[in-house]
């Protein structure tokens, strides 16, 4: 594959299929749903953070004019004791249907306890009020160094430290220990010159995502049960619905809605199972929405952390050693992204020995769940402060000392692959010669920082079918929900192998029953994956096309080629026809032309970014400026570059409100204090300059484009970076985030 090859639209900037609708406001969200007949749910949510549930009376509530039913734990079937693969990983059932309704504790505030259908919203949430639930309370915990010690309370007490193949002989609150080695570390440590070790927190922050989870379940009498919904994986809530509810899969139909955000916060299911048991017992369409203090208190945010990292290096700037160990909050149920994060943390570079151990622990705060490069943005805020402080302290320029100990293709991660083709090195350079790196930054309280991250994409599943029309267009039906203009990068690789514009393909979304099994969007895989079977099911066309041109000029197949929309033959005499005027003669010829293609690609390449910061310290108020942000990143290959500007851009502001503001903020009960976006700090556009986002493009290999996956490695960096900087701008190390201008001032001495 030449990284110099020319493409007649993969690299263009088309107008997004689905803009007309999403701008004008006539895209169908969740919440926009409607349907003859449809009942009101919401959910009533423990108010404390640790209790034991001793009874539940809902006949107040179920008395209470327009009430149509009340579900509890008890309408869920008895969930067996087994590991399930439903999306981003395996988990427990049980783990799973407690966290949908508790059965006998509940572990946090805002944990579901029981739901009302009614004739309205507000009577259901009036008949929510009358459920009568008896506590014992018991004391919680919040903190993951507090988890872990040995008198701390125990939150499950069935779960035993499975470590290194072993399993405990008590209760703990350590669900599992991993562990990455390569090499000696006791050795690379002995060769270094300068040893660095220091300590990280960081916060419990949510995704952020603008819309609240929304499900609208309806039973249908012959028992087929459809769910519309918002989400980032369909057929992810079909194999959880039908696990959780213990209904045939083949009778649960998911039909995806326009999403408003997710970042791998609507992979997991909340109320999805709670609207379909309200719908089973009243036997009427019921709508159940979250509040903003629902999404905060009843959904997977990213974990809060605790990480140890130590380095060694040679004079020469050399690293001879990397240890950490990472204790991730998993929340309520054990399942914390510790693992993903234990294998991105060093990963950006080739480091002989090198020991990893992560611990997965569980704390009175919901279930986690994925944020865009789960556990890697934890893991980097160690790992490049540690870099940053290494090249100080060796007087190399910090983009130096990666450049010498960089990742390259051929070399081993800790946790055992091999990279292929990866562009870190690249993005380094990229950044290292890039105006803002190069111009003066030597004002007062002014700083600049510099870090790097990778995150690992995935394949898995997706299926695409592309039907022919007789004007020459063609319509692709596909099953990743789009979130970042996936539409546009899907129908653009389609679009490239037949020959003809982007606007002529006409890409849907479509429900359960409308396509072939196709994995969440997230991981990084979308563009990757679905765009790889929307080539293959292109490619299929065009051999049914080729079919058809030769049966028009009745010459063999072998002599049809096909090149930049033109199917042409010189067998006996010059033939010509384009891939328009062959698809208005398709009735001649044998009738309709369906492309399809199911894939599940193992070549996906890993993700590498390098982004540079400068800051502002305020050293009366503690307040942190952003005055320039540019992030340098391998997209293998863009496919449509606006959007990956914009994903990378995305992630940065993500990164900026985590270095700076977001965190959920718990008082000694357990109680969030912020669950409000009025409370919760994410930055808004009078927080940042205008991101500059680079693209490098260094094809993957795995790809017939070169794609790699740009949606999640954008986030890694930046709390690293701006920890970085701010050490630049007033000498003072931040190891806590989020770096608020009250920890900032603190450090400072000021408070």
């Amino acid at each position: 594959m030449s990284e110099k090859k020319e493409y007649k639209v993969i690299g263009t900037r088309p107008i997004r299929h689905d803009g007309v609708d999403k701008v004008t406001g006539r895209a169908i969200y969740g919440a926009d749903f409607q349907i003859t007949g449809l009942l009101h749910g919401r959910v009533l949510r423990s108010p404390h953070a640790h209790a034991r549930i001793v009874s539940i009376d809902t006949s107040r509530a179920e008395a209470h004019p327009g009430v149509k039913g009340v579900v509890t734990a008890q309408d869920l079937p008895e969930a067996e004791d087994k590991i399930a693969d439903l999306g981003e990983g395996a988990v427990s059932l049980k783990y799973l249907c407690d966290n949908i309704l508790a059965s006998d504790k509940a572990l946090y505030k805002g944990h579901a306890i029981a739901a009302v259908a009614a004739t309205d919203p507000h009577i259901a949430e009036e008949a929510c009020e009358l459920i009568d639930v008896e506590y014992e309370v018991l004391p919680p915990v919040l903190e993951v160094r507090a988890a872990m010690e040995p008198d701390a309370p125990i939150i499950h007490e069935n779960i035993r430290t499975s470590s290194l193949g072993e399993t405990g002989d008590k209760p703990s609150n350590v669900a599992s220990h991993i562990q990455f080695k390569k090499g000696d570390i006791e050795k690379g440590f002995d060769e270094a010159d300068i040893v660095i070790e220091r300590e990280f927190v960081t916060g419990t922050v949510h995704q952020g995502y603008i819309e609240p989870h929304n499900a609208t379940a309806l039973y249908n009498p012959d028992g087929q049960l459809t769910v519309w919904c918002s989400t980032q994986g369909a057929f992810t809530v079909r194999e959880q619905l039908a696990e959780i509810l213990q209904y045939p899969i083949s009778k649960i139909k998911v039909v995806p809605l326009e999403i408003g955000g997710g970042f791998g916060g609507k992979i997991n299911v909340y109320i999805k199972p709670v609207a379909a048991l309200l719908a089973k017992k009243t036997g009427k369409p019921v709508k159940v929405l979250m509040n903003r203090a629902d999404v905060f208190e009843g959904t997977g945010p990213t974990p809060a952390s605790y990480i140890t990292v130590k380095m060694g290096a040679t004079k020469d700037g050399k690293i001879t050693a990397a240890q950490t160990s990472m204790a991730f909050e998993a929340g309520a149920y054990p399942g914390s992204p510790v693992g993903a994060g234990a294998m991105c943390i060093f990963a950006p570079y080739n480091t002989e020995n090198v020991l990893i151990d992560g611990y997965d622990v569980v704390v009175n705060k919901p279930k986690t769940a994925p944020y865009r490069a789960p556990g890697a943005t934890n893991a980097a805020f160690g790992s490049e402060t540690v870099i940053d402080e290494l090249a100080e302290e060796l007087n190399i320029d910090p983009l130096e000392i990666r450049l010498m100990n960089g990742a390259k293709e051929g070399d081993h991660r800790a946790d055992g692959p091999v990279f292929p083709r990866i562009g870190f090195i690249e993005t380094v350079e990229a950044a290292k010669s890039h105006p803002h790196y190069t111009a003066p930054n030597g004002k007062k309280h002014h700083g600049r920082g510099v870090a790097s991250g990778f995150w690992f994409n995935i394949g898995l599943e997706s299926s695409v079918t592309i039907n022919v029309n007789p004007d020459g267009t063609v319509n692709l039906v596909e099953g990743s929900t789009d979130i970042g203009g996936t539409r546009a990068s899907i129908a653009m690789q389609a679009a490239e192998v037949l020959g003809i514009p982007a606007e002529s393909v006409n890409p849907t979304v479509v429900d359960t029953n409308s396509i072939g099994y196709t994995a969440v969007t997230g991981g990084s895989r979308t563009t990757y994956a679905t765009g790889y079977a929307a080539y293959e099911a292109a490619q299929d066309v065009v051999r049914q096309m080729i079919e058809r041109a030769a049966k028009l000029w009745d010459v063999d197949e072998a002599n049809v080629q096909f090149t930049d929309g033109e199917f042409s033959s010189i067998n006996g005499k010059e033939e010509q026809i384009s891939f328009r005027d062959l698809s208005a003669r398709l009735g001649e010829t044998g009738g309709p032309v369906v492309g399809r293609a199911t894939m599940n690609p193992a070549g996906a390449g890993g993700a590498f970014a390098t982004h540079v910061v400068d800051v502002a310290v305020d050293e009366e108020t503690g307040k942190v400026e952003i005055l320039r942000y540019t992030a340098t990143q391998d997209a293998g290959k863009a496919i449509h570059p606006s959007y990956v500007e914009g994903q990378i851009q995305g992630g940065v502001v993500q990164g900026i409100g985590w270095a700076l503001n977001e965190e959920y903020i718990y008082n000694d009960e357990g109680e969030m204090t912020n669950a409000s976006f009025l409370d919760y700090r994410m930055p808004t556009c009078l927080d940042l300059p205008m991101i500059d986002a680079v693209i490098v493009e260094v094809p993957n290999p795995g790809h017939p484009y070169g794609v790699r996956g740009v949606g999640e490695v954008p986030i890694v960096p930046p709390p690293a970076a701006i920890a970085n900087a701010i050490y630049d701008a007033v000498g003072i190390r931040m190891t806590e985030l989020p770096m608020s201008p009250d920890r900032l001032l603190k450090a400072m001495g000021k408070i």
